[in-house]
C-alpha cells in the first residue's frame, strides 16, 4: 500500500503531465491510502479551476463522479488527533504548509511512525523532501 498525497491523486482524475506516471504507480499497487481530507482538497482544486475558466461545470461534475468511484476503494486515514499531533511536530522541523503537514502526518499515522520501506507519492517537491527526511521512499510522478 502506498500513501497518495492530493497532488498525486489529481493526475489520476485529470489528464496532466504526471498522469501516465501516476497510472503506472497505481497499476503496480492498486491499494491506495489517503488522508481523510484528500477528497476535500481535490474538490477545492477542481472548483478553483472552474472559477478560473479552465474547466466547465460539466467537466467538474464528470471528474467528481470519477473521484467518487475511486474513493470507494481508498484506505482513509481518519485519526484526526493522531494526525494533528504528528503534523504539529512536522511543522516545527520542515518548511511545510498546514495541509501538507497533515498529509505527511496522516501517512506517519497510517504506518505507525515506521516509514522505512513505505512509499509516499506526491507532486510537491517541498513535501517530497520532508517525507524523504522522515524516512519514506518518495515517488514524485513526472
Amino acid at each position: 500500500m502506498k500513501f497518495w498525497d492530493t497532488s498525486a491523486v489529481l493526475p489520476l482524475l485529470l489528464e496532466e503531465k504526471a498522469s501516465a506516471a501516476c497510472r503506472r504507480e497505481l497499476r503496480s499497487d492498486p491499494a491506495m491510502a489517503v488522508w481523510a481530507l484528500t477528497r476535500t482538497e481535490v474538490v477545492s482544486a477542481l472548483r478553483r479551476r472552474e472559477r478560473a475558466g479552465e474547466m466547465t461545470a460539466a467537466q467538474v461534475a464528470e471528474v467528481l463522479r470519477r473521484l467518487d468511484g475511486r474513493a470507494h476503494r481508498w484506505t482513509v486515514v481518519e485519526a484526526l488527533q493522531d494526525v494533528a499531533l504528528r503534523a504539529e511536530r512536522l511543522l516545527a522541523v520542515h518548511p511545510l504548509r498546514a495541509a501538507d503537514a497533515l498529509q505527511l502526518g496522516a501517512s506517519l499515522a497510517l504506518f505507525e511512525d515506521r516509514p522505512r520501506g513505505r512509499i509516499f507519492l506526491t507532486g510537491d517537491d517541498v513535501l517530497a523532501d520532508a517525507a524523504s527526511r522522515e524516512g519514506f521512499t518518495v515517488i514524485v510522478p513526472r
